[in-house]
C-alpha cells in the first residue's frame, strides 16, 4: 500500500465534493506503481447512476490498457466499495484493493448501500423491485449463439 496514492485518491475525492461535480468518492487505478486511471463520483452530474468512483476509473483503465480485465493492477478507493462498484471490480478482476473509508462511514454520511445488501435475502417477487422471469426458453437463445461460437473471449 503506497499512501501518497492513498492521499491522492483521498485528496480527489474532497476535490470532487468542493467542486460541485459529485459525492464524496474518487478512486485510482495504479499498475506497477504509477496512475493509469482515475475516477470520482459523477452521479449527478452526469444523472448516471453508475457513475461511482470505482467504475469510472475501471472504464478508463481498460481504455488505456486496451483491456476487460486489470490484472497487475491495484485499485486505490477513498471508501469502501458500494455491491456495485464490487462486482464491477471482481469482473476487472485486479489485485488487490486498498479502500480508506468504510461503508458504515458512508452510510453515516448519508450513502447507506445496506438495503441492498438486505434486499438480496428477500426472494425476488417479493423486493422493492420485483424481478420476474419472462420467456426464459427464448432468453435462453443468445447463450446457445454464445456456445456454438468458436472464436468467442472468454472472461
Amino acid at each position: 500500500m503506497n499512501d501518497s496514492l492513498m492521499q491522492e485518491t483521498i485528496r480527489r475525492a474532497v476535490e470532487n465534493v468542493r467542486s460541485g461535480r459529485g459525492g464524496p468518492f474518487g478512486a485510482m487505478v495504479v499498475k506497477d506503481g504509477q496512475l493509469i486511471a482515475a475516477g470520482t463520483n459523477l452521479v449527478t452530474a452526469t444523472n448516471d447512476p453508475t457513475a461511482h468512483a470505482e467504475v469510472m476509473a475501471i472504464r478508463e483503465a481498460c481504455r488505456t490498457l486496451g483491456s476487460f480485465q486489470l490484472a497487475g493492477c491495484e485499485i486505490y478507493t477513498s471508501c469502501e466499495p458500494c455491491p456495485m462498484c464490487l462486482g464491477a471490480i471482481y469482473w476487472a478482476r485486479p489485485d488487490r484493493v486498498y479502500y480508506a473509508a468504510a461503508a458504515s462511514d458512508a452510510a453515516e454520511a448519508g450513502f447507506d448501500d445496506s438495503f441492498i445488501y438486505n434486499e438480496l435475502k428477500i426472494p425476488q417477487g417479493e423486493r422493492k423491485i420485483p424481478f420476474v422471469q419472462a420467456m426464459r426458453e427464448a432468453g435462453l437463445e443468445p447463450f446457445r449463439e454464445w456456445v456454438r461460437k468458436g472464436d468467442r473471449v472468454r472472461y
